[in-house]
C-alpha cells in the first residue's frame, strides 16, 4: 500500500521530536532545579563564593564574577559532566612520560631498590659480601650507572612525577569537581606508598580506577578498586586462598591432574609448597565492610567477614614480568594459554587474575546470602553488587560525602535524603551530589565557612588566590607535607581523617602562617604569585602572607 507523502512526513516528524523529547530528558533530568541560596538568606555572591569553595580548589580572581553571569546551577551541572577543556594543564603534564605508562611498564621501567640490587648482584655489578659495607657513595653511584645502562630508572623519580600531576591538576583543571571528588575516593579507597609492595601500582590506580570512576556509578568504582594491584597489595588480598579444609578431596584430585598434565610434576610440587605458605587473609575482606561500603556500624559480624574474605580467595594480580610478583607462575600460565585456563574457571582482565586453583569452593553466608558450593569469581562480583547497593551502604556514603562538603557534623535531616537518592538510583554519584547542593542544609548558616581547610586545599587555594605560576610542584608537596599532609602517604586505610579538628594545632597553625608569609615573600622557589590580585588595596607582600594565614582563609 502506498503511504502519502504528507503522512509520512508527519509520522517522521513525530518520531524525531519524540526522539528529541526523550534524549533531552535522559541528558537534563535536573536541568529545572534550583539551588535554595535565597531562602538562606544569602546573596548570590556569597551563595557562588560558598558554592566554589566547596567545589574547587579555591575561586581564582575573577571566577565568582563568571559564575554569576553563567549561573550558579549551569555551572554545577557543567562541572558534573567534567569534560571541560584542559589544553593547558594537558600540556604542563606532557612532560611527564611516567604517568602513561602501564604497571607491566611501570615495573620494567622503575623497579623496587631491592629489586635493582638483586640484578645487580645477579648481574656482576655488585659483589653481594660488600652490600652495606662498601662506600655508600660509591655504592650509589654503581646502582644508578646500572639503572641506566639497563634503561631503568629509580623509584623516587615515578612517585615525583605522581605527585607533581596531582598538584597541577588541583591548581589548573577546569574540571574542579572531578579533581575533588578524584581526592575524596582516593581517600575513601586509601592505598599507600608507605607500603612497598603496592607503591608502584598507585599511579596506575588513581588514574585507571579512581578519576573515571568518580562521578559514576559507586559499584563500579567498588568493583574496580577490587581487581585493580594497588588494593590487592595492600589489603594483601593477592595471596589470601582457599585452604585444603574447604576443598572436596575430589577437588584436590582434579587440579592436581590438571597441573601435573599441563605443567609436569615438578611445578605442581612447587605449587603445592606455596600454597602451605598462604591461607585466608580477612584485610581486605573486613575493610570492603568497614571502610569502603556498610560502615563500622553496618550490621555485620565476624563469621561475615570471614565468608566475606572466603567468597574473595583467588582475586589475585596476573604476573606482569619474570621478576616481579608471581614471576614464577607467569610462564606456567603462559604454557597452559588463556582458552584452556578459562575453561578451568580462571578469569583474566588486565591486570587483575581469579585464579581458580586457589578460590574456596565450599559454601558460605554472608549477610543472610547464601552462596552454594561449587562458586567461582560471579561470587566475588555477585557479594561486591550486593554491598554496593546495601541500605548501610547508602548511608554511610552519603554521610562521608556530607562531611567533605558540608560540614564535620551534616544534619541526619540530609544525610537521609542523600542515602535515599543513592538506593533509588543505584548508587549515582552525581544524583546524590546534586540531592546535596539542592538542599536547603547545603545552604544554611551552619554550613556556610563550616570546613576547615586541609593543608593540601590551604596550599592550593593560596596559589590559585593569586593567579600562581607553578614551575616546581615538588616545593609545594614539601610544604603541604610541613603542614601536616604527606600526600598519598597516609600509611591507614581509613585515608586521613576529613575534620577540622585533625588539621588544626599549635604547630600546624604556625607552619600555616609560615607558608603564607613564604609564598607572599616568593620565597618559595618555582612558584610565582601576584600579591596584588589577594590584597588589592595593599601592596605589600606580608599583608597577603598575613591573609593566608588568617582564620578566614583558613576556612572554606
Amino acid at each position: 500500500m502506498k503511504i502519502p507523502v504528507k503522512l509520512l512526513c508527519i509520522v517522521i516528524t513525530a518520531i524525531i521530536a519524540t526522539s528529541f523529547i526523550a534524549f533531552r530528558d535522559s541528558n537534563s533530568e535536573n536541568a529545572g532545579t534550583v539551588f535554595p541560596w535565597k531562602q538562606a538568606g544569602l546573596t548570590e555572591r556569597q551563595a557562588v563564593a560558598h558554592l566554589l569553595s566547596r567545589f574547587t580548589y579555591g575561586a581564582r580572581p575573577g571566577d565568582i564574577d563568571a559564575v554569576m553571569k553563567m549561573g550558579l546551577e549551569k555551572w554545577f551541572r557543567q562541572q558534573l559532566d567534567g569534560n571541560l577543556s584542559d589544553d593547558s594543564l594537558n600540556q604542563l603534564l606532557s612532560d611527564y612520560d611516567a604517568l602513561k605508562l602501564t604497571n607491566a611498564e611501570v615495573v620494567a621501567t622503575y623497579p623496587k631498590g631491592a629489586q635493582v640490587l638483586r640484578m645487580a648482584v645477579k648481574d656482576g655489578v655488585i659483589n653481594k659480601d660488600s652490600v652495606n659495607k662498601a662506600d655508600k657513595k660509591a655504592y650509589k653511584g654503581e646502582l644508578k650507572e646500572y639503572l641506566q645502562q639497563n634503561g631503568m630508572k629509580p623509584q623516587q623519580e615515578l612517585f615525583r612525577q605522581f605527585i607533581n600531576q596531582k598538584i597541577l591538576r588541583a591548581a589548573y583543571s577546569n574540571n574542579q569537581l572531578q579533581e575533588m571528588m578524584t581526592d575524596f575516593w582516593f581517600n575513601h579507597f586509601n592505598v599507600s606508598i608507605t607500603k612497598n609492595d603496592c607503591a608502584q601500582f598507585i599511579p596506575a590506580y588513581e588514574r585507571d580506577v579512581i578519576r573515571p570512576n568518580a562521578l559514576g556509578k559507586f559499584e563500579d568504582l567498588l568493583v574496580a578498586t577490587a581487581k585493580s594491584p594497588a588494593m590487592l597489595l595492600y589489603l594483601d588480598n593477592f595471596s589470601s586462598s582457599g585452604t585444603s579444609d574447604n576443598d572436596s578431596k575430589a577437588d584436590m584430585q582434579r587440579r592436581n591432574k590438571f597441573i601435573s598434565q599441563q605443567l609436569g610434576d615438578s611445578a605442581m610440587q612447587k605449587m603445592q609448597k606455596a600454597r602451605k605458605t598462604q591461607g585466608l587473609n580477612e584485610n581486605y575482606a573486613r575493610e570492603v565492610m568497614e571502610l569502603h561500603t556498610l560502615g563500622v556500624d553496618g550490621g555485620y559480624t565476624q563469621q561475615d567477614v570471614t565468608n566475606a574474605a572466603r567468597v574473595l580467595t583467588g582475586w589475585t594480580i596476573y604476573p606482569m614480568d619474570d621478576k616481579g610478583f608471581g614471576g614464577g607462575i607467569k610462564k606456567m600460565l603462559d604454557k597452559i594459554g588463556e582458552d584452556k585456563l578459562r575453561a578451568r574457571g580462571f578469569v583474566h582482565e588486565g591486570d587483575f587474575l581469579f585464579a581458580a586453583n586457589r578460590h574456596d569452593e565450599g559454601e558460605k553466608t554472608v549477610l543472610g546470602r547464601h552462596f552454594a558450593a561449587g562458586g567461582g569469581y560471579e561470587e566475588g562480583m555477585e557479594l561486591l553488587t550486593m554491598l554496593a547497593h546495601h541500605p548501610s551502604t547508602a548511608h554511610f556514603i552519603a554521610g562521608k560525602i556530607a562531611v567533605r562538603f558540608v560540614s564535620d557534623n551534616p544534619p541526619q535531616s540530609l544525610i537521609d535524603k542523600m542515602a535515599k537518592t543513592f538506593a533509588e538510583k543505584a548508587g549515582d554519584i552525581k544524583q546524590v551530589l546534586l540531592t546535596m547542593v539542592a538542599s536547603r542544609e547545603f545552604w544554611s548558616a551552619a554550613a556556610v565557612h563550616a570546613k576547615t581547610k586541609s593543608p593540601f586545599e590551604l596550599a592550593v587555594s593560596a596559589v590559585r588566590s593569586m593567579n600562581g605560576d607553578i614551575r616546581q610542584p615538588y616545593q609545594l608537596f614539601n610544604w603541604i607535607s610541613k603542614m601536616g599532609q604527606k600526600i598519598y602517604y597516609y600509611q591507614a586505610p581509613t585515608g586521613f581523617p576529613d575534620n577540622g579538628q585533625y588539621w588544626i594545632n599549635t604547630g600546624a597553625l604556625l607552619e600555616r602562617m609560615n607558608f603564607g608569609l613564604a609564598l607572599a615573600a616568593q620565597r618559595i622557589p618555582g612558584i610565582k604569585v601576584d600579591t596584588t590580585a589577594l590584597i588589592v588595596d595593599n601592596n605589600k607582600p606580608e599583608a597577603a602572607g598575613v591573609k593566608i594565614g588568617s582564620p578566614e582563609f583558613q576556612r572554606k
